[in-house]
C-alpha cells in the first residue's frame, strides 16, 4: 500500500494567493459588473524592454538553424550569462564572486524551496515573522517544522522572528542558536530594508554559530536609498556563511518567461563539504537548465540599453509605491515600505483583522491586496499592496481607498 508524505498534511489550508484567487473568483462571479484592481500578488504588468524583446528573436532565431541550435543547457548555466552577473551584480560592487558560483535557474521561488534539500531535517529553521510562506511551506514539506498550532498559527520546531514596527519590521537574532535562518531584503512583504552594519551582524551571528543564511535577494534593484546592501556579499565574511537567491522577475518583468539565480560559495563549507558540490549534484540531478533563449534575454538585461530600460522600468513602478505610500497616509493609514521596495505594508483599522480588511476593500473600492496573517501571525493587523500595477489602475485604486476613508 502506498504511503502519502503526511508532512503535506501538516500545512494548514491552501496556498495563501490560491485562498486570495477564490474569494476573488466568487465575488466576481456575484459581481460581473464590478472593475476589479488588484495589488495583491506581485506580478508585473508591464511588457519587457525592447533589449530583451531582440535577444528573445535573435536567439530564436538562432534555434532554427542546426548551426545554431542550442539543446540541454550547461549544468550551472551558460558561462555568457554567469559571466555577466558575476561581472554586474557582484564585482561592481567589490563582490568577490565567480562564475562558477553562480547557479542559473528558473526563479528564486524555486530556488528558495529547493535549497533545503541539501540539509539534514533534523536543523532548525529560524524565518521573519511575518515572511514568504514559500520558506515555512518547503520545510513543512520536508519535515523540518514539526507539528503545527493552530491557535498561535506556527509550528512548533520552526524559530520565528517577529519583526515589529518598533524595529522597523526588521528581525532581531533570535534567542535559540538556528541552523537555517532565511532572510529577505528589501523584505517582501513589510518592504522594510537593513543597513550594511545590520547585515554584518546576521553574517557575524551565522559564523560564530556555524549557521547558514539563506538570502533572497529578489527585489535588491529597488533600493533607492545610499548604504542599503544589495547583496549579503558585501558584508565581510559572508561567503563562508550565506547562500544567496536572485530573481529576473521583478527588475526585468521575467514573471512569464522565467529566470533566475542561486549563489553559492566554495567557501561555504560544512560538516567537511562543499554545499556548492551539493546544490550542484541536486541542480544536475533534478533539473534541465533554463532555456538557451531565456538565457540570452538574461544577458540582454546587463547591456548598456538593457540597463537603462531597467531603470526605467524599476523608476515606473517605483513611482506606483510612492503614490500608494503618499496616498494612504493621506488617507490616515499607518503605512511603511515603498521607498526601498515596491511593497506597502499597512495597518489595517482598528478592531479589524486583515482579512476583514481584505472583503472590506475587496466589497467596497473593488481593489485587492494581501491579508498580513497570510505571512504569518505577526502579520495580523496590516495588509500588503504592491506597486506591480499599471500607473493609471494604481492612481484608480488608492484614489477608490482614498475616498473610503473620507466618508
Amino acid at each position: 500500500m502506498v504511503k502519502i508524505n503526511d508532512n503535506y498534511t501538516k500545512l494548514p489550508g491552501s496556498y495563501l494567493f490560491s485562498d486570495i484567487a477564490k474569494r476573488i473568483a466568487r465575488y466576481s462571479e456575484a459581481n460581473p459588473d464590478k472593475k476589479i484592481i488588484r495589488l495583491g500578488i506581485g506580478d508585473v504588468t508591464q511588457p519587457l524592454s525592447s533589449s530583451i524583446i531582440d535577444a528573445l528573436h535573435k536567439s530564436v532565431d538562432e534555434m532554427a538553424d542546426a548551426d545554431t541550435f542550442h539543446g540541454y543547457a550547461p549544468d550551472l548555466g551558460y558561462e555568457f550569462l554567469r559571466n555577466a552577473i558575476a561581472e554586474n551584480d557582484y564585482k561592481s560592487r567589490g563582490c568577490d564572486i565567480r562564475p562558477d558560483e553562480i547557479f542559473v535557474s528558473d526563479g528564486a521561488k524555486c530556488d528558495c524551496a529547493n535549497i533545503q534539500e541539501i540539509f539534514a531535517t533534523d536543523n532548525v529553521v529560524a524565518v521573519c515573522d511575518p515572511v514568504y510562506p514559500v520558506y515555512v511551506d518547503s520545510n513543512v514539506m520536508a519535515g523540518r517544522a514539526g507539528d503545527y498550532d493552530e491557535e498561535q498559527g506556527l509550528f512548533d520546531r520552526i524559530v520565528y522572528m517577529p519583526c515589529l514596527e518598533e524595529h522597523g519590521f526588521a528581525p532581531e537574532i533570535p534567542e535559540k542558536t538556528a541552523d537555517l535562518i532565511y532572510l529577505c531584503f528589501p523584505n517582501n512583504p513589510t518592504g522594510a530594508v537593513i543597513t550594511k552594519d545590520e547585515l554584518q551582524k546576521w553574517v557575524d551571528y551565522a559564523n560564530e554559530t556555524g549557521s547558514v543564511i539563506i538570502y533572497d535577494a529578489a527585489y535588491e534593484a529597488y533600493i533607492q536609498t545610499e548604504g542599503i546592501p544589495h547583496s549579503i556579499y558585501e558584508c565581510e565574511g559572508a561567503k563562508t556563511c550565506a547562500i544567496e537567491l536572485h530573481s529576473f522577475s521583478k527588475n526585468a518583468g521575467f514573471t512569464g518567461v522565467r529566470l533566475g539565480y542561486t549563489v553559492v560559495p566554495h567557501e561555504l563549507v560544512r560538516d567537511g563539504i562543499e554545499l556548492h558540490s551539493l546544490w550542484a549534484r541536486r541542480h544536475s540531478t533534478k533539473y534541465n537548465g533554463a532555456p538557451y533563449i531565456i538565457q540570452r534575454a538574461g544577458e540582454a538585461v546587463y547591456s548598456t540599453e538593457g540597463q537603462k530600460e531597467i531603470k526605467e522600468l524599476i523608476a515606473y513602478y517605483m513611482r506606483n509605491a510612492s503614490y500608494i505610500l503618499e496616498g494612504l497616509k493621506e488617507a490616515g493609514y499607518s503605512v511603511s515600505g515603498g521607498v526601498d521596495a515596491p511593497y506597502i505594508w499597512l495597518k489595517t483599522p482598528e478592531g479589524m483583522s486583515s482579512w476583514d480588511f481584505f472583503d472590506y476593500l475587496l466589497e467596497n473600492a473593488n481593489v485587492v491586496g494581501t491579508p498580513g496573517s497570510g505571512f504569518g501571525p505577526h502579520g495580523e493587523g496590516y495588509f500588503r499592496l504592491t506597486a506591480f500595477g499599471s500607473y493609471e489602475n494604481t492612481v484608480e485604486a488608492v484614489d477608490r481607498i482614498k475616498r473610503l476613508a473620507n466618508k
